[in-house]
């Protein structure tokens, strides 16, 4: 049976408190959701921020935060009053699914009398989500459901200890996420993207900030118009491209496709994957390898620097080294047109 809950509407357990939100929101209401079984969350609001948390069933819960979007103080009465005016507070429950939405009432606001609505969400840990904020932060934590999708205007991005299909958007804030697994696909238009622990196939894309990856397993490309990319610990495969920044790596134990078009490159291996190929238009490249392995070489640079090659077969100048190391095996092409490349081993 279909459960509707409309804000203000009599004959059901919603009540305004006083607490507040980190000092910043009051709490206007909250909604008791054990017994409910929610497989599904689906938040949306103009302005304010949407967090959905994994807990045990009989902590399951919807908290409602407003407050004026200027800073001022205002009473209870007074955000009832807003609220009437400019929103439509949408909670429903319908088949294991929740349903929150905060719906602007007219096409134009007046901005200085109009509220932030925000939702934070506890539900069983193996849920889905939906969420959508025009400019609000949107934080994830401790769920495994299938599918979670989440799109922001502006906001920040938190994930953290949550797996399955994993697809979030925003227009220029940051990223963080941690902890996390499976299918990885997340992007911003100009913020910083930071991956700590993650695992699994990973798209991280951002127009103009920098990523950060660190313990990072599987899959990954990171992806960047113009900011730094760098990290430390990954196994697996990596395609690391940037337009104009660095690209810095340490402690690798995976394939490697790293590209720029102006910064400098500079990795360092604990063991090779299948393979190595690195391109960088104008800045200089550094490789650090490990000792012993059979390489398939092919660099070429406006000056190639390197140590001792030992058991090295081919030909090798000032601007090139095209042969085998130990016998070969492992394909290493870099590519460094107008910079130099240093390769050392260790």
């Amino acid at each position: 049976m279909k459960k509707l809950y409309l804000l203000l509407l009599a004959g059901f357990q919603l009540y305004m408190a006083s607490a507040q939100d980190s000092g910043k929101s009051p709490l206007y209401l909250q909604k008791p959701l054990s017994g409910l079984s929610i497989q599904q969350v689906a938040a949306e609001t103009s302005g304010g921020n949407i967090s959905v948390t994994g807990v045990p069933d009989n902590e399951a819960r919807l908290e409602v935060y407003i407050r004026d979007n200027r800073g001022q103080d205002l009473s209870k009465d007074e955000i009832k009053k807003r609220l009437d005016e400019q929103f439509n507070l949408i909670i429903t429950t319908d088949d294991h699914k929740l349903h929150v939405a905060a719906r602007p009432r007219h096409d134009h606001i007046n901005w200085n009398r109009s509220l932030s609505i925000s939702f934070k969400v506890y539900v069983p840990g193996n849920v889905s989500t939906v969420l959508r904020t025009s400019g609000g932060n949107i934080t994830l934590k401790k769920l495994n459901g299938p599918t979670q999708d989440f799109r922001t205007s502006g906001g920040n991005m938190d994930i953290d200890q949550v797996s399955g299909k994993i697809n979030g958007r925003t227009s220029g804030g940051n990223i963080n996420i941690s902890d996390a697994k499976d299918q990885i696909d997340l992007g911003t238009s100009g913020g910083n993207i930071e991956a700590t622990h993650c695992e699994g196939d990973m798209h991280l894309s951002t127009s103009g900030g920098e990523l950060k990856l660190r313990l990072l397993k599987g899959s990954i490309r990171a992806t960047t118009s113009g900011g730094n990319v760098k990290g430390e610990v990954i196994e697996g495969e990596l395609i690391a491209r940037t337009s104009g920044g660095n690209i810095r790596f340490t402690d690798l134990s995976c394939s490697l496709n790293g590209v720029t078009s102006g910064g400098d490159i500079n990795v360092s291996f604990k063991d090779l994957g299948k393979y190595l190929e690195l391109s960088n238009s104008s800045g200089d490249v550094t490789v650090q390898l490990p000792q012993g392995k059979g390489l398939n070489l092919q660099i070429t640079a406006d000056r190639v620097k390197s140590t001792t090659l030992n058991n090295f077969s081919g030909r090798m100048d000032e601007k090139h080294i095209d042969g085998t190391l130990n016998g070969g095996g492992i394909p290493v092409r870099i590519d460094s047109n107008s910079g130099d490349v240093t390769l050392t081993f260790k």
